[in-house]
């Protein structure tokens, strides 16, 4: 089981509270997991992810153990940690501006 949290906007669209719980299948990628969190809360769809690319949103980040995967290619496995549930998988909602 994958552990997700997600920024309080979005949580409040997925009308959930704390970190969501995901069934990921094998092997376990950012792509896996978003696959797993959009099929779970469908009014997340388009939010994370461009719907039509399927790329992630520029102002969305995401990290795996604290580090930035953001950039990582989203079949590249998620570290062993994050695949047994227990370090999360943070979509974080990047801050821009002056």
């Amino acid at each position: 089981m994958v552990q997700v949290v997600l920024p309080a906007h979005l949580k409040t669209l997925a009308k959930v509270h704390g970190a969501v719980t995901l069934d990921v299948p094998e092997p376990v990628t950012q792509r896996t997991v978003l696959d797993a969190l959009e099929a779970a809360y469908p009014v997340l769809c388009g939010t994370i992810r461009d719907r039509a690319t399927r790329r992630r949103r520029a102002f969305v980040r995401f990290y795996a153990c604290g580090e930035d995967v953001s950039n990582a290619a989203p079949d590249d496995p998620l570290p062993a940690a994050v695949t047994a549930g227990a370090e999360p998988y943070l979509v974080v909602g990047a801050m821009a501006g002056g």
